[in-house]
């Protein structure tokens, strides 16, 4: 597993229009600013789209979430750059699992938080 208290996984990604097009579809999300383009030709990409981020993280050590947070500050746009900041501030091993606490922070290129947050789980 590998993981402590105090270790920080950052990762980036780029949102195109297909992926909030795609999502849109999913989802049923389909306000406006997700399916007209504004005057630059972006699409505001989903809160819940941007929240995969975090929860990619998730994914990858194999968390079975128990709880999730999320504080959403500015929108993001197709085409912008999103840093994500995953810290591990709880990390305790039980019997054949791993309880884990983290917080996050999503930066767009202009080093503006978008998202911020927590969440909770467990790792078998």
């Amino acid at each position: 597993m590998g993981l402590k208290v105090g270790d920080i996984i950052q990762f980036e990604r780029i949102f195109t229009k297909e992926d909030v097009e795609m999502f849109t579809k999913i989802s049923m999300d389909e306000g406006n600013h997700h399916t007209n383009p504004d005057e630059v030709g972006r699409l505001v990409v989903q809160g819940l789209l941007t929240a995969t981020l975090p929860t990619k993280v998730g994914g990858d050590y194999n968390v079975l979430a128990r709880t999730m947070n999320f504080e959403f500050l500015r929108p993001v746009f197709t085409e912008d750059t999103i840093i994500c900041a995953v810290t591990i501030e709880q990390f305790e091993k039980q019997d054949n699992r791993a309880r884990i606490i983290t917080s996050f922070t999503c930066e767009n290129q202009h080093g503006k938080i978008v998202l911020q947050g927590d969440f909770s789980g467990v790792i078998q």
